[in-house]
């Protein structure tokens, strides 16, 4: 509900050119970041503090921290995370992969969304209120810039309306000065998980002119950054991100939610009467960042931030009344009843996410540090010569470390008579992939085909333990 709003209630049809017309849309129809003439009204919070609003700030400043140092940490000369789209290599947890690991992303993702569903359906939408990126760059960089340069909510709203002076100017300035050096920041530690730190040095080092891509993609990730923290902010939650819309689908009676208690608040009066605890201060609403009325019950445009808990909380205290008229709560509790933990929903969910974990987990350990494949050559199966005849294979080997390796490949149960070009040996580079013909010629196979067994071995003279074998057709005309 738009609480600034609140007297269109009081509109009746008007008919001042002889026309009946509609009321407006009665406050719980609009949309929260919209005025009832339908423009935009941009929420200025108001500063809130809390047990909530303190774990917030803590675990943004952690995640920040994080985002700061990944692209810098190394483990055993190797990085964290990082995804060299133009090499083709990625690195995650310091173990390398290359295109022919993508699959290992559809584990990723899936195990991810099923994970978000369960945590939706237990505690709605927490995940947008403490970790997600929007929020943690808006609530725990932007919007503290702002009220650095402009003050609290009242003073905010003051200079927004009144004239643009020299003090404005200049707070404004300053503040957007502020807003596009954090977004250069964040572009820059968005490209620098897509590049080498040792290509990203050079890369400064060098300037614009050496690395125009890149520098291209940082500029426009950096105005990105600057158009939606600076001016677009809760239109993202709103209006562009999906996850919002699922919600319906995803809580249900007993998740809990950040609610309002009626019976206990309701119906409002002021501090010294005997109505309900809540005294319609507002409060709730201000310090909103959707600028929603939660006492209207769950909407679309709650983020979870928790804002209006800790406020709520506070004026509770100074009426020396029980916290909690605003909590997390499920809707089944708050109508009488007991919440039910499980139900048919988590046992989908979880069934479906341990399925991927198990899933990303076996995919994961049982990728190696190189990939080996032999494919046939495109063109004819084989050809004839005289009584023999002749196979054509392409080996692919990649080596997905940081570090050179020896390979060594040779057939293990050759056919009386067949000559190949294996045994090969050969030294990989660091993350360098090779294709390499290899030619079996033999006699033709009873059967029209016989099976061949390739062995790769970590070394350059076919010792040891084999690291993979590689199974072939050797084919030709029937006999």
């Amino acid at each position: 509900m738009n609480a600034q709003d609140r007297a269109n209630k009081d509109l009746k049809p008007s008919s001042h050119d002889g026309k009946k017309h509609l009321p407006l849309l009665e406050p719980e129809e609009i949309i929260s970041s919209l005025g009832s003439d339908g423009r935009r009204r941009k929420p200025q919070p108001a500063d809130v503090k809390g047990r909530f609003h303190s774990a917030r700030r803590i675990l943004f400043s952690v995640l920040l921290l994080v985002l700061a140092a990944l692209p810098f940490i190394r483990v055993g000369g190797q990085p964290v995370l990082l995804l060299n789209v133009p090499a083709r290599q990625f690195t995650v947890l310091t173990k390398s992969f290359g295109p022919e690991d993508a699959f290992l992303a559809f584990f990723l993702l899936t195990g991810g969304a099923f994970l978000l569903a369960l945590v939706t359906s237990l505690w709605g939408r927490v995940f947008c209120g403490f970790t997600c990126p929007q929020t943690v760059f808006l609530d725990g960089i932007y919007r503290p810039i702002e009220r650095l340069f402009e003050g609290p909510r009242e003073q905010r709203i003051r200079r927004d309306k009144a004239p643009l002076g020299p003090s404005g100017i200049a707070r404004k300035t300053g503040k957007h000065l502020a807003f596009l050096l954090v977004s250069t920041w964040l572009a820059h530690s968005l490209v620098f998980l897509f590049v080498p730190m040792e290509r990203a040095w050079t890369m400064f080092a060098a300037g614009p002119a050496a690395e125009p891509a890149i520098f291209g993609w940082a500029l426009v990730l950096t105005l990105i950054g600057y158009f939606n923290f600076g001016y677009f902010r809760e239109q993202l939650c709103l209006v562009v991100c999906p996850y919002g819309r699922l919600q319906g689908a995803l809580v249900d009676d007993d998740t809990l939610v950040i609610a309002y208690d009626t019976t206990r608040g309701e119906p409002r009066g002021k501090a010294g009467s005997t109505k309900g605890d809540c005294v319609d201060c507002k409060r709730c609403v201000v310090v909103c960042p959707t600028g929603i009325d939660i006492r209207n019950g769950l909407q679309l445009d709650c983020v979870g931030c928790t804002a209006c808990i800790d406020a709520c909380d506070e004026v509770m205290d100074k009426l020396s009344r029980p916290k909690g008229l605003i909590r997390f709560e499920s809707d089944r509790v708050l109508r009488g009843g007991v919440r039910k933990f499980w139900r048919p929903r988590l046992l989908i969910y979880g069934v479906l996410g341990t399925l991927g974990a198990v899933a990303a987990t076996l995919a994961f350990s049982s990728s190696r540090d190189f990939e080996a494949h032999v494919l046939r050559q495109k063109g004819a199966p084989y050809v004839l010569e005289g009584d023999d005849v002749r196979n054509t294979f392409v080996l692919h080997l990649i080596n997905k470390q940081a570090e050179p390796r020896d390979l060594s490949v040779c057939l293990d149960n050759p056919a009386e008579g067949m000559t190949t070009t294996l045994p090969l040996s050969l030294s990989l580079a660091a993350r360098e992939g090779r294709e390499m013909i290899v030619v079996f010629k033999g006699p033709i196979p009873r059967e029209g085909h016989s099976g061949l067994q390739l062995s790769v071995y970590e070394s350059l003279d076919c010792q040891g333990k084999p690291s993979q074998q590689l199974k072939a057709e050797f084919i030709g005309p029937r006999q």
